[in-house]
C-alpha cells in the first residue's frame, strides 16, 4: 500500500505539473524530465530546480510552477543573464561616412532566450563612393568600348554627382586561356582578332583612383580581345576583384559599387567545361594578380561557383551592378535574386545607355537598405525590426541620406538544435562574435554573443551516503542518487530482492503490472514498451486516447502528454479545439459579438432576442424575410393599432422598440428604410429600422414618421354604395350564364340519345408530323399541342410517351448495342406545383426561390428514396408552361435524379403515384401532370380541365453529338387513365435535320488555373467558322468548391461574334479571401465551372463545352508550345526556323529544352529561354553545319523539361518536312525566309500555283470532308493527296477531283490523317498547299485482344487481355462477364459481371470459383461512343496444369472474389501486397491459336507488317519458369527441366529463321554420404544452358558449362559451379538446385526457424456500409500454423481492436462495427511453435451515403464501395528509348490536404547503383516524369509519394524493366566486368558425364531471341557469379533447343 501511495502521489504530481501548462505553447522544463539540477537549468530560460529535500512536486519546471508546488522562494536555483554595451560612441553627422551606435555590444543568453537591441545609423548625404568597372573585353564588345571611351567627361561628371569623395577603377576579362574556351593556335594566342590584344582571364587595368583625367586618359588605351565560347570567365573576374582589395584599392569606409557589363552568360563551377580543358581543382578563394594585374592561376583552378560570390562580396561589403544586353538579361536577372543587395539594367547593344543604368543603380541601392548579420552563430537567429516593433522586409528600411535612422535587433538563443540540446553543440556554434550592419555600410555592431550553460554549486558539494538516502546513496541538490543495486526515490529498494515482485507495478484499480504496456523491473519501476505511445508510473497514459476533434489527436494544435491534451500557445480546450484569440468574434466594427452575446471557443453565443442572428450575433433579418417585411407588422400595430397584430396581447410580443419622429434618417446611416400601405385607412406609412444604441437591449429601434401619406377625402361615402351595385350585377350575370349553361347541356344530351347524333369526346395529337432543323432549335424541348374535340364538360388526363430514334432498324449497329442497366443516367423530372408562379421564381438567386428550391429537393429525396441506387436531386428550377389550359400560371418545377437506368419504370410509378394523389411527401402538387425521361425515351401526362380543347405537351428531343444527321422522334398518347375521351390521332412524328454547323464554339482547354492575385480574369472562347457570319453564344458559371461572392463573383452573358471574329473572352472576377476564411477554414482546393451554351444562328457547340477553373494562390504557369504542328522546308534552305511561342503568365522568365528525334544526320537539343514578356521564340537548325549531303527527310521536334513555372502544351512535337528544293540566291532564300516572297506564285513555267485556303473536317468515323479555294488560272483538276500521319508522304493515296472540294472515305476511325491539295493543267501538276491534318470521328472499338489465362488453381485464375487492335477511340472502360456453362455452352448459373473504369488495367484475378467448373469469359471495351462487340473464350481451371501464384506488379488490378455479389465496387484488394513466387509461369494459356513466344505476344501477330516497339517488362524473374518433375525415396530424387535457349551472332537487321538445331546434354551426379529424404517445397531446379564460349569466352573456361544453383533450407545457401572435371569434397553438403537468384534466398533467410512468412495478401469484400470481410492466404511456414491475429483501428489513431482466429484452417474474418466513410488499417499475422510472424498491413475505407444530421449512420439502402487511402494513383510506365522512360500516375483521390507535389525515387530492385530522387511539383489530374539514364535489361522499383500541405502521404510502388531489342545487344558485354564474387566449399566427389550434339545457326538474327541467366563459372575452386542481361524475345520462326536432364543418386 505504501508503494501504491508513493506511485500515486508522484503520479499525481506529475497531473498537476502538467494541468499548470495546459495552455502553454510548451512546458519544456517539465516535458525534459531533467535529472540533475545543471541539465535543468540548460534547458531553456525560465526553468528553476528546487533543491529542498522534502519537496514533493517536479523538481525541474517554471520557476512559477515550482512556487506554487511549494517550494521556498529562497531556496529555488534558477539562472540570469547579462547584456553589456562596451562601446558606445555618438553619432557624429558632421562626419561624411558611415556610423553607427553602439560600436561594440557583448550578451549571454539562456537557451532560448531573446534579447532586443536598440542600434542607430547615419548615412552621410555625399559619403565616400569607390566604383569599380568590370567589362567584357571580348570581340563582341568592341563598340562598347568605343562608347565607354567617349564618355569620359560624362563618367566623370557622374561620379561627381555621385560622391563628393570618390574613386574610379577599371578591369577587363575574357576567359581562361585554355582549349575549349580560347582558340589554342598561335596566330591566334597572338591576336585573335585585327587590331585586338592576347586573350587574357582577368587584368586589373586601372586601380581605383581619385584622378579622374588621368583614369580617361589610361582608358583610351584599352584594346578588344577574343576567345572562341559563348559563356565568358566573368566569375573569376568578380572573385578577383572582391578579395584583391589592396591590389584594386578599395577603401575601408566607403561604398563599394562594382559595375559588371557583358553581353554573354557566365561559366561557374562545375559546369562541365573544365572537365573538357582538364581543370578540376576549386578556386581557393585567394588573390593571385601579378605585378601587371593579371590572373595568374586562371588555368590552374575552376571558376568559382555562385555562393561563393554571394559570400565574398557581402565579406567585403561590394556591392554589383549588372549591366547586361537583352542576350543574356535573364541569367543575371535570376542571378541578382542570390546577393543580399545588387541592381541589374538592361544594356543597350552599344553600351550607349551604361551610365544612366550606373545613376539609377546607385538610387535603388540607396533607397533598398536592408540589415544583416554577417558571420551569424549556427546557436542563434536575428530578426531586424522597425521603428513599429514589426519584423521589417528585406529592404524596407527607409533611411534618408544625412539622417539618423533606428532599428531593433532580436536576437535569439535557440534552445534545441535538430533534436539536441544547444549546450551540447561545439563551442565555436555558440559562442562568437557577430556584425550587425546595414548591406551599404562598411562598418557595424560588433555583438559578442554567448549562449550560458548554468552549472548548479549544490552538485559540487553532494552529501555522500546521506541518511535521507538510507545510506544507500549521495544526496545531490536535494535528490538522492542511489548507489548500484539499489532503487527507488530515497534508494530503499534493493533491487535484487524485490526483481521478482510484480505486484509493485501494479497500481489502484488496475489487473496488470504496468497496465500490460511494460516491463515491471526492480522495485516496482514500470519500463513502457513504447514510450513514445504509454507513460506515467505504471504505463497506464496512452498518447494517441486524449479528446480528438474533427478526427484529428489534440485538434493537431496539441500533444497528448499524460492522458490530457497539452495545447500550444493560442489555443485551449480539452481537445484543443478553441482558439484563445476573439478575432473571428469581431464583428465589422470591431465589436465583441456585437455586445449581444460571448465568444466561446472562438465562435459567438448568441442571446435570444427572437430572431436569427449572424455569426457575430448581428440582427440577421436579410437571411429571413428582409428588415422591413420582418418588422412591418409590429411596426404597424405600436405606432397605428392597426395590422394583424392591433390586438394588444399580440403587439406586446413584439421585440422592437418604436419613437414616432418628425423627420427620418437619411436610408446610408440605418439598416433599412421601410415604407409600407396601411389597409385600415388607405394611407402609406414610412419607417427606418436599426440596431439598438443599447447593446444589451434586445428590441430593435424603430423611428416611425408621424406624418402618414393619405389620399384625397370627399367621395369616400359613395365608396360603399358603389361596391353594392357592382355586387348585384356580377349575381345577375352569373344566373343567366348558369341558366344558359343547363340549356345547352340538355340540348346536347337529347341529340347524344339519337343513334345519327351520338358521340363522344376524342384526345389526340393536332399534327401528324414537324420537321425542324437541329440548327435553329432554341431549346431541347417541343410544345406538341394535343387536342381534344366533343364536349368540353369534365376532365381528361392523357398519359403519353416518346421514343428517341425510331428510325434505326433492328439490326442497326447503334440499335445492337444494348445500353448497360446499372449505369448511372440523369432523369429529368417536371411537375406542376400547386401554386402560382411569381417573377422571383424566374431568378435562381431569389430568397423566395431558394426556398422553394430547398423544399421541392427535401421532399422529392424522401419520396425517391425507395429506389435503389438513387441519389438526392439537383439542378432544379421553375418555369411557365404556356397553352395549359386553366393550370397555365402554375409553376412548373424541372428537377433531374439520379439513379441507375434499370430503374426507369420504377421512377415512372413513384412519379405517377404521388402525381395522384396531389402530395408529394409534403409538397403540394396538381394532379394529372409529369415528366420523367432518359437519355433516349420519356413518358408523362397531361390534363384537359373542364372546358380546356387543347393543351401542349412538353416533348423531350434528345438533341445528341452522335445524332444521325437525320433522326426521327415518335410521340405516342397511350391512354386515357382518368376521363371518358377516347384517343383519336394517337401518333406524331418529329424528323430532325442535322446540319452541318456555321461555326462552332469551345474552350481552348478542359480546365484553367488562375491565382487569386490575378483579380479580373478572361476565360478565351474559341470559334471555329465553317461558314462565316454573325453568331453568338451564351455562358454561365457554377459552383463547384468555389463559391459565388465568396470566392468569385458569378458571371453569364451572351458574346456575339461578327464575321471573321475567331475568339472572344469571358471575364470573371476573383475575390482575396477573407480573414476569418484564413483563419478557420480548411484549405481546401476551389475550383468553380463556366458552361457555354444556346449557339445561335446555326452555331452548334464542340470539343469542351465547359471548363474547370481552380483558383490558386500562386500564379498560373506559362505554357511553351509549337506555333504549329507541321513545318515544311526544302533542301535548298539555308536553314530551318521553327517558332516556339508562349501563352499565360508572360511576365516572368521561363525555360524548356528541345531535342530533334529520328533526324538522319543529326541529334540536337538545347535550351529555350523566354526572357519577361517574350511570347515567340525561334529554334534554328542550320543544315549545312552537319557532315553528309541534304537531303529530303522528316523528323521530329520535341519539347520537354520546362521549368517549374512553366508546362509544355498541346503542340508538344511538331513535324519536320524537308523537301526536294532548287537552288536559290541567299538574297532570294533570305526573303523567303521572312515571308517577301511566295516560292509558289513566282516559279516559272505556267504551272499552277497552290489553292488557297484549304480546310478539312471529319464528317464521320471513316470520312473527311476537304474544299479549298479554286486555284487561279483555269486548272483541268485537282489531286489530293492524303496519308496517316507518320507514314511518308510517297505512300499517300491520290484522289482526282474536278471541284475544289473532296470527300475522303473508307478511313481508320479516330485516325491522325495529313493531306494537301494542287491543281494541275496541260503542264503538270502545280504547286502543293501546305499540309494540314485532321483526325476522323470516334466510333465503337473493336474486340479486345485474345484473352489469357495463368491459371493460379482449380479455383483461382488470372485474366488478361490485349487492347482492342481498332479503339476507334479513347478506350475509357472494360466489362468482363463470367458465367458457369455446360458441356453445349449453356448456362449454368447467374453471369457475374465486373466493370473496370481504368483502361490501363487490362488484367483481373477471379477466386473462389467453382471448382471443375467450365466458365465462359466475355471482355468487351467502351469508348465515348459506346462498348462494342465482346472476345470470349471457355476454359474448365481443372483441366489446366497447377501454377504457384504470380501477378506481374501492376498496382491495382482488381481482385473479384466470385462470392461476393454482383455490385460492381464490392471487391478491392492491393495488387502489390502478392508475394511474387520465383517459379511463375511466364507463359500463359492462350485461347486459340499459340500467338505467344515464351509468355510475349508474338509482334508479328499483334502488328501484322508493321514496326516494332519496345516492350516494358514488369517480371522480376529473369528467366522462363521451368517445371520440375520430383521423384524421390529415401535419398534418390531426380530432376527433368527444359527450356528453349537460341544462340547465334547479332545483328540488328531483322531476317527470316531458315534452320534450327538441337542441342542437348545428359549431365548424371553421384553422390555418397548421408541419405536424406527431400520434400518437394525444399526444391526447386531450373538450369539454362547452352554453349556460351562462343558469346562469352571468359565465362567458360576449360569449355565447361556454368549452372546456376542454390539451396533455400534453414540452414545453409550457398551457390556453386560444375565443370566437366572431379573436385575434391570438404564437407558434406546437399546439393540442390534452384532457379532463383541468390538474392531471393538470402532474402527468405531473415526468418527464424518455423516462424510464419507475411500472409501473402489482403483481399477485402465489402458487406455493407459498416460491415467488413477481411481475407488472407495462408503463409508459407515450415511448421503447422497455430492460428492467426487480426488487428485494426482508425487509420487516424484511437483504440486498436484485436480478433484472435484460433482455427488454422479459418482465412476470413468479418468485422461489423466499422464507421462508414473511415479510413482503417488492418493488420494480420499468423502463429506457430515458434512465434508470431510479421504482418501483413492494408488500409481500407468503405465509403456510402450517411444522414447530415447523424455523419456516422449510413442511409438505408443506400450504395457502398471500397476505396484505397490517399496514395497516387496507378503507376504507369512508357519506354521512351533504351535508357529512359515516363512514369505517369493520378492524382490521390482523397489526399490529405493540398498537393503541393511529389516525391519520385528510383532505385535498382536487386541494389546496386545510388537511390535517385525527384522533385515534381504541381497537383494536376494526372502528372508525368521523364526518368533518364537508365539501364536495359535491369529490374528498377519506383515510388511515387504526394506532397501535401500536411505532409507526406502513402507511397505507391511499381517495379519495371526496360528490355533489349537490339540484335547485336549481347556483344557489348563480353568484355563485362564481374559484379559480385562468391567463395563456396565445393563437394568432394562430383562425376560430370556430358553429351553435347549442336547445330549452330547462321542466322545473323538468331540472338535476338537469345536468353541469358545468371552464370557460374568455377575455375580452381572460386566460384565467379557473372550477372548478364535478358533479350526480349521476338518473331523467331525456328532456333536451337536445349535439352538437359540430370540424374541424381546417393
Amino acid at each position: 500500500m505504501g508503494r501504491w501511495t508513493l506511485h500515486l502521489s508522484v503520479g499525481l504530481g506529475v497531473v498537476a505539473a502538467l494541468l499548470t501548462c495546459i495552455s502553454a505553447e510548451e512546458n519544456y522544463c517539465f516535458a525534459s524530465r531533467g535529472k540533475t539540477c545543471s541539465e535543468c537549468l540548460q534547458t531553456g530560460i525560465g526553468c528553476a530546480y528546487c533543491p529542498e529535500e522534502t519537496f514533493k512536486g517536479p523538481r525541474c519546471d517554471l520557476y512559477k510552477n515550482i512556487l506554487a508546488h511549494g517550494c521556498s522562494a529562497a531556496a529555488v536555483i534558477s539562472a540570469k543573464s547579462s547584456m553589456m554595451i562596451e562601446k558606445n560612441r555618438a553619432i557624429d553627422v558632421n562626419t561624411q561616412q558611415s556610423q553607427v551606435s553602439p560600436q561594440q555590444v557583448s550578451m549571454t543568453f539562456l537557451p532560448g532566450e531573446a534579447k532586443l537591441l536598440d542600434v542607430k545609423v547615419f548615412s552621410p548625404t555625399k559619403g565616400p563612393l569607390d566604383l569599380y568597372i568590370l567589362m567584357d573585353f571580348s570581340n563582341s564588345m568592341e563598340d562598347d568600348l568605343d562608347n565607354l571611351k567617349q564618355m569620359g567627361n560624362e563618367l566623370a561628371g557622374l561620379v561627381k554627382d555621385l560622391s563628393d569623395d570618390h574613386t574610379i577603377g577599371f578591369g577587363k576579362f575574357v576567359d581562361k586561356v585554355i582549349e575549349p574556351q580560347t582558340d589554342m593556335r598561335p596566330s591566334k594566342l597572338k591576336q585573335p582578332w585585327p587590331n585586338s590584344d592576347a586573350p587574357f582571364s582577368f587584368q586589373n587595368a586601372i586601380k581605383l583612383t581619385s584622378d579622374v583625367p588621368a583614369f580617361i586618359r589610361k582608358l583610351q588605351d584599352e584594346r578588344i580581345s577574343g576567345n572562341l565560347d559563348a559563356p565568358e570567365g566573368g566569375f573569376d573576374a568578380i572573385l578577383q576583384a572582391a578579395v584583391c582589395g589592396d591590389k584594386i584599392g578599395w577603401r575601408k569606409y566607403s561604398t563599394h559599387l562594382l559595375v559588371f557589363s557583358t553581353e554573354s552568360a557566365f561559366h561557374y563551377e562545375a559546369d562541365g567545361v573544365n572537365v573538357l580543358s582538364g581543370i578540376l581543382p576549386r578556386n581557393d578563394e585567394k588573390c593571385h594578380l601579378d605585378t601587371d594585374g593579371k590572373y595568374t592561376k586562371a588555368t590552374e583552378q575552376d571558376y568559382p561557383s555562385i555562393p561563393t560570390l554571394v559570400r565574398l562580396l557581402r565579406k567585403h561589403n561590394i556591392i554589383p551592378i549588372f549591366a547586361v544586353t537583352n542576350h543574356s538579361y535573364t541569367y543575371y536577372n535570376k542571378l541578382k535574386e542570390y546577393f543580399p543587395i545588387a541592381e541589374i539594367g538592361l544594356l543597350q547593344e552599344d553600351s550607349s545607355n551604361i551610365l544612366q543604368i550606373m545613376a539609377t543603380a546607385f538610387k535603388n541601392i540607396r533607397s533598398k537598405m536592408s540589415i544583416n548579420a554577417e558571420d551569424k552563430l549556427k546557436a542563434f537567429e536575428a530578426q531586424f525590426l522597425n521603428t513599429s516593433g514589426e519584423v521589417a522586409p528585406y529592404g524596407a528600411f527607409n533611411i534618408q541620406p544625412g539622417a539618423i535612422g533606428e532599428f531593433q535587433v532580436r536576437l535569439q538563443a535557440h534552445r534545441m538544435i535538430g533534436n539536441d540540446p544547444v549546450c551540447s553543440i561545439p563551442p565555436a556554434d555558440k559562442n562568437g562574435t557577430m556584425q550587425i550592419k546595414p548591406t551599404t555600410f562598411n562598418t557595424g555592431v560588433s555583438l559578442k554573443a554567448s549562449v550560458l550553460c548554468p552549472v548548479c554549486d549544490c552538485e559540487k558539494t553532494p552529501t555522500r551516503n546521506a541518511d535521507r538516502c538510507h545510506g544507500h546513496g549521495d544526496l545531490v541538490c536535494g535528490k538522492c542518487q542511489c548507489h548500484e543495486g539499489w532503487q527507488g526515490a530515497f534508494c530503499d529498494c534493493s533491487a535484487a530482492a524485490s526483481a521478482l515482485d510484480t505486484n509493485q507495478c501494479i497500481g489502484p484499480g488496475m489487473k496488470e503490472p504496468c497496465s500490460g504496456r511494460g516491463d515491471c523491473m526492480a522495485c516496482g519501476t514500470c519500463v513502457c514498451y513504447n514510450p513514445d505511445q504509454f507513460e506515467g508510473p505504471y504505463c497506464q497514459y496512452d498518447n494517441t486516447q486524449c479528446r480528438r476533434h474533427s478526427g484529428f489527436l489534440c485538434n493537431d494544435r496539441g500533444s497528448c502528454v499524460m492522458g490530457q491534451c497539452a495545447c500550444i500557445e493560442g489555443w485551449e480546450g480539452d481537445a484543443c479545439q478553441c482558439p484563445k484569440s476573439n478575432q473571428t468574434c469581431l464583428n465589422s466594427k470591431l465589436e465583441l459579438c456585437s455586445g449581444r452575446g460571448k465568444c466561446v471557443c472562438g465562435r459567438c453565443e448568441c442571446q435570444d432576442f427572437g430572431t436569427e442572428m449572424s455569426p457575430t450575433c448581428e440582427p440577421n433579418f436579410q437571411f429571413q424575410f428582409g428588415v422591413c417585411e420582418a418588422t412591418r407588422a409590429c411596426a404597424q400595430c405600436k405606432a397605428w393599432k392597426t395590422g394583424e397584430k392591433k390586438d394588444q396581447k399580440e403587439c406586446d410580443k413584439c421585440p422592437i422598440k418604436v419613437v414616432m419622429v418628425d423627420e427620418l434618417k437619411e436610408k446610408e446611416k440605418v439598416l433599412d428604410f421601410c415604407s409600407f400601405h396601411d389597409e385600415d385607412d388607405d394611407c402609406t406609412y414610412d419607417y427606418t429600422v436599426e440596431t439598438n444604441k443599447d447593446p444589451t437591449v434586445k428590441n430593435l429601434w424603430v423611428e416611425v414618421l408621424k406624418k402618414k401619406d393619405c389620399p384625397a377625402g370627399g367621395l369616400l361615402w359613395l365608396l360603399p354604395l358603389f361596391l353594392f351595385l357592382l355586387l348585384l350585377l356580377a349575381l345577375l350575370l352569373l344566373c343567366c350564364w348558369k341558366y344558359c349553361a343547363c340549356c345547352a347541356a340538355c340540348w346536347q344530351s337529347c341529340l347524344a340519345l339519337l343513334p345519327c347524333c351520338r358521340r363522344g369526346r376524342m384526345v389526340g395529337f393536332k399534327e401528324d408530323e414537324y420537321l425542324l432543323r437541329q440548327s435553329q432549335l432554341s431549346s431541347d424541348y417541343l410544345d406538341t399541342p394535343m387536342v381534344r374535340t366533343g364536349p368540353p364538360k369534365g376532365t381528361d388526363v392523357v398519359r403519353w410517351k416518346v421514343t428517341d430514334n425510331v428510325h434505326r432498324g433492328p439490326n442497326h449497329p447503334q440499335a445492337l448495342i444494348k445500353p448497360n442497366p446499372e449505369e448511372m443516367i440523369q432523369f429529368p423530372i417536371s411537375l406542376r406545383l400547386n401554386r402560382l408562379f411569381s417573377e422571383n421564381l424566374s431568378q435562381p438567386d431569389s430568397k423566395e426561390s431558394e426556398q422553394l428550391r430547398r423544399e421541392v429537393a427535401e421532399n422529392l429525396n424522401v419520396a425517391y428514396r425507395q429506389i435503389p441506387g438513387a441519389q438526392k436531386v439537383q439542378q432544379t428550377s421553375f418555369r411557365l408552361q404556356s397553352n395549359a389550359g386553366k393550370r397555365q400560371d402554375y409553376t412548373i418545377m424541372d428537377s433531374v435524379l439520379t439513379a441507375p437506368r434499370s430503374s426507369y419504370q420504377d421512377i415512372v410509378k413513384v412519379t405517377e403515384r404521388n402525381t395522384q394523389s396531389g402530395n408529394f411527401h409534403d409538397l403540394k402538387v396538381v394532379p394529372g401532370y409529369y415528366t420523367v425521361a432518359t437519355d433516349r425515351e420519356a413518358a408523362g401526362a397531361v390534363e384537359f380541365q373542364e372546358g380546356v380543347e387543347s393543351v401542349d405537351v412538353h416533348v423531350p428531343l434528345f438533341v445528341k453529338e452522335e445524332d444521325d444527321d437525320k433522326k426521327q422522334l415518335q410521340v405516342e398518347a397511350r391512354d386515357v387513365p382518368l376521363g371518358i375521351a377516347k384517343i383519336g390521332k394517337r401518333l406524331v412524328n418529329i424528323t430532325i435535320i442535322k446540319e452541318h454547323a456555321t461555326s462552332i464554339f469551345s474552350f481552348l482547354q478542359p480546365a484553367y488555373t488562375y491565382s487569386r492575385q490575378d483579380g479580373m480574369i478572361n476565360i478565351p472562347i474559341s470559334r471555329e467558322i465553317i461558314e462565316d457570319g454573325r453568331t453568338q453564344v451564351s455562358y454561365r458559371t457554377r459552383d463547384l468548391t468555389a463559391k459565388d461572392n465568396k470566392d468569385y463573383m458569378f458571371a453569364d452573358g451572351d458574346l456575339s461574334f461578327g464575321p471573321g471574329e475567331t475568339q472572344k473572352k469571358a471575364p470573371v472576377r476573383l475575390l482575396e479571401l477573407g480573414e476569418n476564411d484564413s483563419l478557420l477554414e480548411d484549405k481546401q482546393v476551389k475550383q468553380f465551372v463556366m458552361v457555354l451554351s444556346k449557339p445561335r444562328q446555326g452555331a452548334k457547340l464542340g470539343r469542351y463545352p465547359k471548363t474547370t477553373v481552380t483558383i490558386t494562390d500562386k500564379p498560373e504557369p506559362s505554357v511553351m508550345m509549337f506555333k504549329k504542328s507541321t513545318e515544311n522546308f526544302t533542301t535548298s534552305d539555308p536553314s530551318y526556323i521553327i517558332p516556339v511561342v508562349r501563352t499565360r503568365n508572360q511576365d516572368s522568365s521561363a525555360t524548356v529544352k528541345w531535342r530533334t528525334k529520328k533526324a538522319q544526320r543529326f541529334e540536337l537539343s538545347g535550351p529555350l529561354k523566354f526572357g519577361p514578356g517574350e511570347t515567340e521564340k525561334n529554334i534554328v537548325i542550320n543544315p549545312k553545319s552537319y557532315p553528309g549531303s541534304i537531303q529530303p527527310e522528316t523528323f521530329q521536334l520535341e519539347l520537354f523539361d520546362p521549368s517549374n513555372n512553366a508546362a509544355v502544351g498541346e503542340r508538344r512535337t511538331t513535324l519536320v518536312n524537308v523537301t526536294e528544293g532548287a537552288l536559290k540566291s541567299p538574297e532570294i532564300a533570305q526573303m523567303q525566309q521572312q515571308g517577301f516572297i511566295n516560292q509558289k506564285a513566282t516559279s516559272p513555267g505556267g504551272h499552277v500555283p497552290s489553292p488557297e485556303n484549304l480546310k478539312a473536317k471529319a464528317t464521320g468515323p471513316r470520312n473527311i470532308r476537304l474544299n479549298w479555294d479554286p486555284a487561279p488560272g483555269n486548272p483541268m483538276g485537282y489531286k489530293v493527296k492524303y496519308w496517316i500521319y507518320g507514314d511518308p508522304e510517297k505512300d499517300a493515296e491520290v484522289l482526282d477531283v474536278k471541284t475544289p472540294q473532296a470527300e475522303l472515305t473508307n478511313l481508320y476511325p479516330y485516325c491522325d490523317y495529313e493531306m494537301r491539295v494542287c491543281a494541275y493543267n496541260a503542264f503538270g501538276d502545280g504547286y502543293d498547299t501546305d499540309i494540314v491534318s485532321c483526325q476522323t470521328l470516334e466510333d465503337v472499338p473493336g474486340e479486345p485482344g485474345r484473352l489469357a489465362f495463368n491459371v493460379i488453381s482449380p479455383t483461382v485464375t488470372q485474366l488478361s487481355w490485349a487492347e482492342p487492335a481498332e479503339t476507334n477511340g479513347n478506350i475509357t472502360a472494360y466489362e468482363v462477364i463470367y458465367t458457369p456453362i455446360d458441356d453445349e455452352l449453356k448456362p449454368v448459373g447467374a453471369a457475374k459481371k465486373v466493370m473496370i473504369d481504368n483502361p490501363k488495367k487490362r488484367m483481373m484475378l477471379i477466386e473462389n470459383l467453382q471448382s471443375a467448373q467450365t466458365y465462359q469469359y466475355k471482355v468487351r471495351a467502351k469508348n465515348s461512343v459506346g462498348w462494342g462487340p465482346f472476345r470470349d473464350a471457355s476454359i474448365n481451371l481443372a483441366s489446366q496444369p497447377a501454377r504457384p501464384l504470380s501477378i506481374p506488379i501492376i498496382p491495382d488490378i482488381p481482385i473479384v472474389d466470385a462470392e461476393a455479389g454482383d455490385e460492381y465496387d464490392s471487391y478491392l484488394m492491393y495488387s502489390n501486397d502478392v508475394l511474387k513466387s520465383p517459379t511463375s509461369s511466364k507463359t500463359p494459356s492462350v485461347t486459340g491459336d499459340d500467338y505467344t513466344m515464351n509468355g510475349k505476344w508474338d509482334q508479328n501477330f499483334l502488328f501484322p507488317g508493321g514496326s516494332v516497339t519496345r516492350n516494358m517488362s514488369a517480371s522480376s524473374s529473369p528467366m522462363s519458369t521451368l517445371s520440375s518433375n520430383y521423384r524421390g525415396a529415401g535419398g534418390s530424387f531426380t530432376t527433368e527441366s527444359t527450356t528453349t535457349y537460341m544462340s547465334g551472332p547479332g545483328s540488328s537487321h531483322r531476317q527470316d529463321v531458315i534452320g534450327g538445331g538441337v542441342h542437348s546434354s545428359q549431365v548424371i551426379m553421384r553422390k555418397h554420404s548421408e541419405s536424406r529424404g527431400y520434400a518437394d517445397e525444399n526444391i526447386r531446379d531450373s538450369i539454362v544452358m547452352g554453349d556460351i564460349s562462343s558469346k562469352f569466352p571468359d565465362l567458360a573456361p576449360s569449355g565447361g558449362f556454368g549452372y546456376t544453383g542454390m539451396q533455400s533450407s534453414t540452414q545453409s545457401q550457398f551457390s556453386y559451379s560444375l565443370s566437366q572435371v572431379s573436385r575434391a569434397r570438404t564437407q558434406p553438403s546437399d546439393i540442390n538446385e534452384a532457379l532463383y537468384s541468390l538474392d531471393r534466398v538470402l532474402q527468405d533467410a531473415r526468418f527464424s526457424p518455423g516462424v510464419p512468412e507475411t500472409p501473402s495478401r489482403l483481399v477485402f469484400s465489402a458487406l455493407g456500409p459498416t460491415a467488413l470481410k477481411v481475407s488472407w492466404q495462408e503463409p508459407h511456414c515450415e511448421k503447422d500454423i497455430l492460428g492467426y491475429c487480426v488487428l485494426y483501428q482508425l487509420l487516424n489513431g484511437g483504440e486498436t481492436k484485436r480478433i484472435n482466429v484460433t482455427n488454422p484452417a479459418e482465412n476470413s474474418v468479418v468485422i461489423h462495427d466499422l464507421l462508414p466513410n473511415h479510413s482503417y488499417l488492418f493488420k494480420v499475422k499468423a502463429q506457430s511453435q515458434e512465434g508470431w510472424g510479421p504482418e501483413r498491413e492494408g488500409v481500407i475505407t468503405i465509403e456510402s451515403a450517411v444522414d447530415p444530421k447523424s455523419p456516422l449512420s449510413p442511409v438505408p439502402g443506400s450504395p457502398f464501395t471500397l476505396s484505397t487511402p490517399s496514395a497516387p494513383g496507378p503507376l504507369v510506365f512508357t519506354a521512351l528509348s533504351p535508357d529512359s522512360l515516363q512514369l505517369s500516375w493520378e492524382k490521390p483521390r482523397k489526399p490529405n490536404g493540398d498537393i503541393l507535389g511529389y516525391v519520385v525515387t528510383c532505385e535498382q530492385l536487386h541494389g546496386g547503383g545510388d537511390v535517385r530522387s525527384f522533385q515534381v511539383n504541381g497537383d494536376s489530374a494526372e502528372t508525368s516524369l521523364t526518368v533518364p539514364n537508365l539501364a536495359e535489361n535491369v529490374p528498377y522499383k519506383f515510388k511515387v509519394q504526394a506532397r501535401t500541405t500536411q505532409g507526406f502521404g502513402p507511397e505507391r510502388e511499381g517495379i519495371i524493366t526496360i528490355e533489349s531489342q537490339d540484335g547485336g545487344a549481347l556483344s557489348q558485354y563480353n568484355s563485362q566486368s564481374m559484379v559480385r564474387r562468391d567463395v563456396f566449399q565445393m563437394p568432394t566427389q562430383v562425376t560430370t558425364r556430358t553429351n553435347v550434339s549442336h547445330t549452330m545457326l547462321d542466322d545473323p538474327y538468331f540472338s535476338d531471341g537469345m536468353m541469358m541467366t545468371t552464370q557460374h563459372t568455377e575455375t580452381s575452386g572460386m566460384v565467379r557469379r557473372q550477372v548478364t542481361r535478358e533479350v526480349v524475345q521476338r518473331s523467331v520462326m525456328g532456333g536451337a533447343t536445349v535439352t538437359k536432364k540430370m540424374f541424381y543418386e546417393t
